[in-house]
């Protein structure tokens, strides 16, 4: 007996992955290429030939849900070897960005994100509140101190409003005086939970659907989701993205491994430095900066310089390969954003250091919109993969798909 299917091809869909950078997905004539030549791709069901028919016949639904979409690295074999020029590996980065504004709310905010015209208010908006707040600081500060103090006590209500250099340091600058560091926990703990809280519920939407996509295209025999041997396949999974084991089977754009592991370590020691201050101030009621003598700044001054150099390098491959790999807004700005925020944090270290009070602030403000940019917009920009592609690797490997 014969069945009959009725496929209804989003038209919309397809437009939005054509100007994400997909816009050659119509070339691809299905000769299986691509999936022959990824390293990665697994041996049951393998990408992109079958992403890249479903995006071309518009199937949203089936292709977002799908985690193979995340498995693809861009490592580019594929593009290099397709005879019709069809870039399965840009109209999968395309599709990933397509499925990051799908899982993200609110949805006016990630649409926001890979717009350009929107930049003006992305950058302008956090530029006058942290300048409002500067100016609070500067010009009331110590009423300010005395509204903290009665508020939460003479010790906590310093460790929250103030954190001036220690007696005995190298500098006499600190950042506090400009910036409250009250103000700086007011606007970055919210940030921080909120985005917390959309990268929750925006995964365990996703965590669903390509399971329920895996269970209907046969790729796992798990009826429900077992969170306990999902956890044990992530702990099995984070070596691998650790060592960039992935990124090293690739050749085309193999020379992307190196600088990817150093924003990654980057990051990773940066996390540590503000975690370690951030109890140190609030419990241990020891403020910064530190002496250069002290491992937190060692620490920092080894992340700092290597964010720098690794987000320098990825910005130089991707020029150095302009005419192979498309490079659209939505990479500039998360490479912007991460170079900046590492630049920015080097020249307000070094100003500080040389004692030029103004230009450590000036630096230093334009580093908190960095970092504004950076985490506020975590969940909508090209820097969400890292969480959803891990996501998929571990699910991959609970549901054996090797």
């Amino acid at each position: 007996m014969n069945e009959k299917y009725l496929v209804q091809p989003d038209l919309d869909f397809i437009a939005q992955i054509r100007n994400l950078g997909g816009e050659t997905l119509k070339k691809c004539y299905q000769c299986a290429t691509c999936s022959v030549a990824c390293p990665i791709a697994p041996e049951n069901s393998p990408f992109p030939r079958k992403e890249m028919i479903a995006a071309s016949w518009g199937l949203k639904d089936r292709l977002l849900s799908s985690g193979d979409i995340w498995l693809c690295h861009q490592c580019g074999d594929c593009t290099d070897l397709c005879p019709r020029g069809a870039a399965p590996g840009d109209v999968l980065s395309a599709v990933r960005s397509a499925a990051i504004t799908e899982y993200a709310k609110p949805k006016f905010l990630a649409n926001a994100v890979n717009d350009p015209s929107k930049l003006p208010f992305l950058l302008g908006i956090p530029a006058l509140w942290f300048a409002l707040l500067a100016f609070i600081t500067m010009s009331a500060g110590d009423t300010m101190s005395k509204i903290f103090h009665a508020v939460f006590g003479d010790i906590l209500g310093g460790r929250f409003h103030w954190s001036h250099a220690q007696e005995g340091t190298e500098h006499a600058i600190s950042h506090a005086d400009f910036f409250s560091t009250w103000f700086v926990d007011l606007t970055f703990v919210p940030t921080a939970t909120a985005v917390v809280i959309i990268f929750f519920l925006s995964l365990k939407n996703f965590l669903n659907d390509i399971h329920n996509n895996a269970v209907l295209e046969g790729k796992t025999d798990k009826t429900d989701l077992n969170y306990k041997e999902l956890f044990q396949a992530l702990i099995r999974v984070l070596p691998t993205v650790l060592k960039h084991d992935k990124f090293n089977e690739c050749e085309s754009n193999k020379d992307r491994a190196t600088p990817h592991m150093m924003v990654l370590y980057s990051f990773i020691g940066l996390f540590i430095v503000t975690a370690v201050a951030g109890t140190l101030l609030y419990v241990g009621g020891i403020p910064g900066p530190y002496t250069f003598v002290n491992p937190i700044k060692w620490l920092a001054n080894i992340a700092g310089p290597a964010l720098v150099i690794g987000s320098g390098l990825m910005i130089k491959n991707r020029l150095d390969k302009k005419d192979d790999q498309l490079t659209f807004y939505k990479d500039w700005f998360i490479l912007a954003v991460v170079f900046t925020l590492g630049l920015t944090g080097m020249l307000t270290e070094m100003a500080r250091i040389a004692n030029l009070e103004y230009i450590a602030y000036f630096f230093y403000y334009l580093h908190l919109i960095a970092i504004f940019e950076l985490f506020a917009f975590l969940p909508f920009s090209k820097m969400a993969h890292l969480v959803y592609r891990l996501t998929a690797m571990t699910y991959a490997e609970y549901g054996n798909r090797k």
